[in-house]
């Protein structure tokens, strides 16, 4: 067979979780059906009814060199890092831009921000708390330097991780990719599922007691290696990574489709994409998280798929071991999945009694669920299944063999077609628009936006608005707009055929802190039901999904301020490899008061506006949500779309630095830059203007205006430089995004002229009608830069 450059493998593998401290360790008393559930001692149980939990007791991961000031969730993902690389017998990589670190999480530094509250709120927790810090810190550790951010959909962010991991090597965007997910045990999840009534007050039995989950921590990671890469520096390959599958649910924000849709959409893309037949899958890892809602959703869909087309399929799920590790779960399974593929072993379900076993007879049919032993069988080829809050469903497959899999990169160009917009002064693009042709400049040092219940009664949405967090409500009214804008109805027919890239620098941190000061004040038994799902970084992404109908593929990037535009990035990559005709890729942040006071305390808010190029030591937070409809050309040429702009290319890159800072990371800016313009087929002296992120603090600034000289030499004095922080502050994610709809507006003369900065430190005022070419860029806290770049 010829070689196919599709084709990626594993080879490497990591883990650390309740019943290991490494793979081998882990797999052995998996199949030996030890569970690692026991009581726990490290958070507060007082008049709590479930107090079990699968922690990690082993005190190495707090003795790994360089991660002492690193939260939990950095140092349990960095064990498995460790353990993955030196099993691929691969080092340190020296910033190159071919290696990529994509990890998942769920709470991130839940632990720091527990510390936070009950120890005076020192300022060191500060950086530690946000997801985005743990591929930052991972990129740092081992010198990565090409994409690097965090899936943050919950208990399927693991899973998608290595889903996004493939299509970037199939895309040409990297050779290895380390991917995975952590997160650790903390009184966040533990009090927000107590909360719920999700946990189960004995060890979770999936698929059996269905009475309740038991929560876990850990961390899985897998190297994902282009085949060509991989066979040219004679790697040890344990297994071809085929499909995958992504999708929404588009229902509700903590339960499944009882029906089983979105599941069956996720798990069969993935079938469909990997070339393989129903019947050539041998064991699947479920999701199997011991609740009655997940399971029952998961027993149909896998009945509803698996029924008469497979005769010899096993599943189960090894959370009755290692409990449910939530962003980590995705990538331990498929950790165990691999080793089930390449020893011929499956693992078993625990919990079963004999009465159990005999009413398992009646439901499984000729599914072997595995009850309590693991056993030998001949495997070729596996699936991986995860299943989260926000209604997202990641299904990915595992095999022995090439498989066929079906990914192309020349699905059409990508257009612009759709603008949402969200800032301090409004909603909507006319709105903004107006607001830049009058030169507004921000008003205050901190600012706020906000939508009305006026905004959810447009879009037929007036009884969502008070379940909404302020966070959630921003987004689904940008994302609500830009359908509008755009002209898209959504339907049953094109449900699927629409996805969803949010990207967020701190997501859902501003409720996740009143969540636990709340729990630090009255204890774990007292955690808010109404909050807590609102803690999650996907839960904006996946309300946008249940206002809309939307049931593509749907995911949330964490990557500080650039995650707006890195969105669109990854949403571009989605469209050119045909996974979806359209996709919102959004910019979200919301600056309430958690996220103020974590700013103040940071040293980067005064009591005065700060303007882009103001060379002080802060700037002017703020706030908002940009939503941009990205679409192939056929699907806008057929429907006759209003393209405001075309995108050309992109590029992403790292130079790491500590997380939370930025100084020494320019050369990240530069590789990205360049990146995005081989992408492009243009040359530097083609782009004529640079939509940037300045923001007036000092280190930014000199950043933008260094890289920006280096790598356009003698035409750097051409340059135009907009930036929408002059308009709007800080608004990070948004900000990013924004910069790119400002952009589109001006190409497509909605914005007629705007303020330049030039980079001899003059001003002047550039016309729509100059632009051609545009360059938009962006940051993140840790060096990782994106740059896309769009024209008429």
């Amino acid at each position: 067979m010829t070689e196919n450059k599709n084709r990626c493998v594993v080879t490497g593998l990591g883990t650390i979780n309740a019943i290991g401290n490494n793979v081998e360790e882990a797999w052995k008393n998996a199949l030996d059906s030890i569970t690692g559930i026991k009581n726990t001692t490290t958070v507060d149980t007082k008049d709590c009814y479930a107090t079990l939990a699968a922690e990690v007791h082993c005190d190495c991961v707090n003795h790994i060199e360089g991660t002492e000031e690193m939260d939990r969730s950095s140092k349990l993902a960095i064990k498995a890092v460790k353990e993955a690389l030196e099993d691929a017998k691969l080092s340190l990589f020296n910033d190159d831009t071919r290696v990529s670190v994509i990890f998942g999480s769920c709470v991130g530094g839940a632990v720091s921000i527990d510390h936070y509250y009950r120890n005076e709120k020192p300022e060191d927790d500060i950086v530690k708390m946000p997801i985005s810090a743990i591929a930052a810190n991972i990129a740092g550790y081992v010198h990565a330097g090409g994409v690097v951010t965090n899936i943050a959909n919950a208990c399927a962010a693991g899973t998608i991780s290595i889903a996004y991991a493939c299509d970037l090597i199939r895309a040409g965007k990297a050779d290895i990719v380390i991917a995975g997910g952590s997160d650790a045990f903390a009184s966040v999840p533990y009090a927000g599922f107590l909360a719920l009534h999700a946990l189960d007050a004995n060890p979770c039995s999936p698929f059996n007691k269905c009475s309740g989950i038991t929560l876990g921590e850990g961390a899985g990671c897998v190297i994902v290696e282009s085949y060509n890469h991989a066979k040219a520096r004679g790697a040890h390959m344990y297994c071809e990574v085929l499909g995958s599958g992504v999708s929404s649910d588009a229902h509700h924000i903590t339960a499944p489709r009882e029906d089983g849709e979105g599941q069956m959409n996720a798990i069969n893309w993935a079938l469909n994409t990997s070339g393989v037949k129903k019947n050539e899958i041998g064991y699947i890892n479920a999701h199997g998280t011991g609740t009655a809602k997940n399971d029952n959703a998961e027993f149909l869909s896998l009945h509803t798929i698996f029924d008469n087309e497979n005769d010899n399929l096993s599943v189960s799920s090894t959370k009755a071991m290692v409990g449910h590790c939530l962003g980590a779960a995705g990538a331990i399974e498929a950790v165990f999945a691999i080793k089930a593929l390449t020893t011929n072993k499956v693992p078993a379900t625990l919990g079963y009694t004999e009465e159990d076993l005999e009413n398992l007879k009646e439901k499984a049919g000729k599914i072997d669920f595995v009850p309590n032993k693991s056993h030998e069988k001949n495997l070729d080829t596996v699936m991986s299944n995860s299943f989260a809050f926000g209604g997202n469903n990641a299904s990915i497959i595992f095999s022995k063999k090439e498989g066929n899999v079906d990914i192309k990169n020349d699905c059409g160009d990508v257009y612009v077609t759709g603008l949402g917009i969200v800032t301090p002064y409004g909603s909507g693009v006319d709105k903004y628009v107006s607001m830049v042709h009058d030169k507004a400049k921000p008003e205050s040092s901190s600012m706020h936006s906000e939508v009305t219940v006026e905004d959810y009664v447009e879009y037929g949405l007036k009884p969502l608005f008070r379940k909404h967090d302020n966070l959630s409500r921003i987004q689904v009214v940008s994302g609500m707009q830009a359908l509008k804008d755009a002209s898209i109805t959504v339907t049953d027919e094109n449900a699927t055929s629409i996805g969803i890239v949010e990207g967020s620098s701190e997501g859902a941190l501003g409720t996740c802190l009143e969540f636990t000061e709340n729990i630090v004040e009255k204890g774990c038994a007292n955690g808010s039901a109404f909050k807590f799902p609102n803690t999650v970084y996907n839960a904006a992404g996946g309300y946008l999904s249940i206002c809309s109908g939307i049931k593509g593929y749907n995911v949330t990037v964490t990557n500080g301020s650039q995650s707006g535009l890195q969105a669109v990035a990854y949403a571009t990559n989605i469209i050119r490899q045909g996974k979806e005709e359209y996709v919102l890729a959004s910019g979200t942040d919301e600056n309430i008061e958690g996220i103020e006071e974590l700013y103040t305390k940071l040293g980067y808010l005064s009591d005065k506006v700060v303007m882009p190029f103001d060379n002080t030591n802060g700037f002017t937070l703020s706030d908002g949500s940009t939503t941009i409809v990205l679409e192939n050309d056929k699907n806008a040429k057929s429907r006759g779309a209003k393209k405001y702009a075309k995108v050309l290319g992109y590029g992403m890159a790292t130079k790491a630095v500590p997380f939370g800072k930025l100084k020494g990371s320019d050369l990240g800016l530069d590789k990205a830059i360049k990146l995005a313009l081989e992408d492009a087929k243009l040359n530097a002296s083609d782009i004529d203007t640079v939509f940037g992120f300045a923001n007036g603090n000092s280190v930014v600034d000199a950043i933008e205006f260094d890289s920006l000289n280096r790598v356009f030499e003698d035409h750097a004095s051409e340059l135009n430089l907009v930036e929408v922080k002059d308009h709007v502050g800080e608004a990070r994610a948004a900000a990013s995004a924004l910069a790119l709809a400002h952009a589109s507006l001006m190409l497509s003369g909605e914005i007629k002229e705007d303020i330049a900065h030039k980079l001899d430190g003059t001003k002047t005022l550039v016309s729509s009608t100059s632009l051609k070419n545009v360059l938009c860029i962006s940051y993140a806290a840790g060096g990782t830069y994106t740059a896309v770049i769009i024209t008429k």
